[in-house]
């Protein structure tokens, strides 16, 4: 089975069925958390604009690897890489503090 494999078409719902099946997904979610969050957003509002990987790099004036890398949760976007992203997806940018 190809883990990665999404489209244009898929909803988020749908590719989460997905990568929560990759081998040890569940258990690096659980330590790497707050990239998780940053990378599931990315990818929601990516396909809900109906918008590539590729199509955002250029936007943003990077490379579609970089892309690849943040909805993977392989790298902690910086603040300055996040407003960029808000505002190529014409979105606003929210943090919000979850106390326990």
């Amino acid at each position: 089975m190809n883990y990665n494999k999404y489209d244009k078409d898929m909803t988020w719902e749908e590719y989460e069925k997905i990568l929560l099946k990759r081998p040890g997904f569940k258990e690096a979610l659980e330590e790497t958390r707050l990239e998780y969050e940053i990378a599931r957003a990315l990818i929601k509002a990516r396909l809900e604009k109906g918008l590539t990987q590729a199509e955002i790099a250029k936007r943003m004036h990077t490379k579609q690897s970089v892309i690849s890398r943040v909805e993977n949760a392989r790298t902690m976007p910086s603040l300055a890489f996040l407003k960029r992203l808000a505002e190529v997806l014409n979105a606003s940018l929210q943090v919000q503090f979850k106390l326990q």
